[in-house]
């Protein structure tokens, strides 16, 4: 295990950030609410935080348990206090997706055991099953009376905890969004919510604009991602690229954070040729890989903004970043490894490979190292010594520079031949009549494995099967070029903006002749 180098004096964690920002600007907004425009000040948000931990702790919670929030997006105040709280408490916040469906969320209880459920009234009568799997529940708006009033867990007594919480212990059990099989819990110390240990010594004030949920790893480095800069964290609880070209437009948020898919549907709209982004500063744009061709759509309408691609996982955190001022040499890239972190590229032996050459990819940090909750067989494959394996295909090139081409496990065989489906669909992706793309293997009796894609055409526009697969002869060897492509209204996706290919494979009933 690499051990935290830093003691803890030095490491300002999350709940004495709020609690240092909360003394100097308490009026200052931390986070607003693009939906409504309610806001939430720093010292509104460490008062009530506080207020809910004397709760929690009258109620016979303490460190080490888990509190499972499953508060929806379109509560983000609520979840922002009710994190802060289990934190003050040295509880562990189990973040739920409550997207999931009820049987989902009771596989992550009974794995979780929590003691505490926090939910949001909508998922409760959703999913009743799931408020019932535990004995202690508080509902936020408190409609049901067989649920406790969130409300009515605030102490009167707004006086800080003083919980002494060390780098090294659990603050989070995230839950991986399970693209590749079933969800498992990654277990977070506090000294790994973040990548900066950065204080502004002044407010800006100026706008974050997100609406990457804070149950996600990219939402979860935002909770207090933008107050570390000085900014206030803007968020647009439901993405829609026409409410976010207009949210901008109208607020002028000066940066922004963006999934690969939301870039997709934004540079799709019909408003985004037109649509002022002039405010933007920064994108950022993280937690999969994106086509170049969408890349250089979008930046090309923000000359003067710096768009950032970077890369991290949940077993691990943020890894790699775009250092500011690259200018776009490196266009595809997820940047350079953070300070602290450290990348290789393994071949299936595990021996690095030459500079260039594809191979998984391999990360070690000074961080402290995570695991799986109760899962040990499973932490020792992903992290065999002190180096973790990521399951990720990438290279890293003669600058230093990360790129991510794919998932192992979705690597294509097809009839001798290794195929990335990340360069088949980055090749799609450069027609100008689709929007969005995904590529996988699929059974074949003879070559083992042949290659299908998916497809999502421009509103208004066709494309016939046989011109895509034209047009990919012109860039892509004929082994690589899909023989069946389906076209589909849209491609499903989880939380993080990551296509379920699973569902594509099950579901693909109406395909193109082989």
């Amino acid at each position: 295990m690499v051990e935290w180098p830093f003691g803890d004096d030095m490491t300002l964690l999350q709940t004495e950030l709020l609690a240092q920002l909360a003394g100097t600007f308490p009026r200052a907004v931390a986070w607003r609410n693009l939906a409504d425009g309610s806001e939430l000040s720093l010292g509104h948000w460490h008062t009530q935080s506080n207020r809910l931990a004397r709760g929690l702790m009258a109620r016979g919670l303490g460190a080490g348990q888990r509190i499972v929030l499953a508060i929806t997006e379109d509560e983000p105040f609520p979840w922002l206090i009710s994190y802060m709280a289990v934190h003050r408490i040295g509880a562990v916040a189990v973040p739920l997706n409550t997207r999931l469906g009820g049987p989902e969320m009771l596989r992550i209880l009974a794995h979780a055991e929590p003691s505490l459920l926090l939910a949001s009234d909508r998922v409760l009568k959703a999913h009743p099953e799931v408020g019932s799997a535990l004995d202690l529940v508080a509902s936020t708006e408190g409609s049901d009376p067989a649920y406790l009033r969130w409300r009515d867990l605030l102490d009167a007594d707004s006086a800080r905890i003083d919980h002494h919480l060390s780098p090294l212990d659990v603050a989070d059990i995230m839950y991986t969004s399970g693209t590749t099989g079933a969800p498992k819990g990654v277990t977070v110390q506090h000294g790994g919510l973040s990548s900066t240990d950065r204080v502004p010594s002044n407010w800006l004030g100026l706008g974050f604009i997100s609406s990457s949920p804070f149950s996600t790893t990219s939402g979860s480095l935002l909770i207090c991602g933008p107050m570390r800069g000085g900014l206030s964290g803007w968020f647009l609880p439901h993405f829609d690229p026409a409410q976010w070209l207009e949210a901008v437009a109208a607020s002028r948020p000066v940066a922004a954070f963006l999934v690969p898919a939301m870039v997709q549907l934004i540079v799709a709209h019909p408003d985004f040729e037109s649509a002022d982004l002039s405010s933007l500063a920064v994108v950022n744009i993280g937690s999969a890989p994106i086509a170049t061709e969408t890349l250089r759509h979008f930046g090309a309408r923000l000359p003067k903004a710096d768009i950032t691609c970077g890369y991290g996982m949940t077993e691990f955190g943020a890894v790699t970043s775009v250092p500011m001022g690259d200018g776009g040499q490196h266009l595809g890239s997820v940047g350079k490894p953070l300070p602290g972190v450290a990348v290789r590229i393994l071949d299936p032996d595990g021996t690095e490979v030459e500079v260039g050459q594809v191979g998984q990819v391999s990360i070690r940090g000074n961080r402290p190292r995570r695991t799986y909750w109760r899962d040990e067989a499973s932490a020792r494959a992903t992290w065999p010594d002190e180096w973790l394996l990521s399951g990720d295909l990438g290279l890293v090139d003669r600058d230093g520079f990360l790129w991510i081409v794919g998932r192992q496990k979705e690597m294509i065989i097809r009839g001798g031949h290794n195929i990335v489906p990340g360069e088949v669909e980055s090749a799609i992706f450069e027609h100008p009549d689709v929007t969005d793309a995904a590529v996988a293997g699929i059974p074949h009796p003879v070559l083992g494995e042949d290659i299908a894609a998916w497809a999502v055409l421009r509103d208004g526009h066709a494309l016939s099967t046989d011109a895509l697969r034209a047009f990919l002869l012109e860039r892509l060897a004929d082994y690589k070029v899909p023989r069946r492509i389906t076209f589909v209204e849209s491609l499903a996706r989880n939380e993080a903006g990551k296509v379920l290919k699973a569902q594509l494979l099950t579901g693909d009933q109406q395909r193109s002749a082989s």
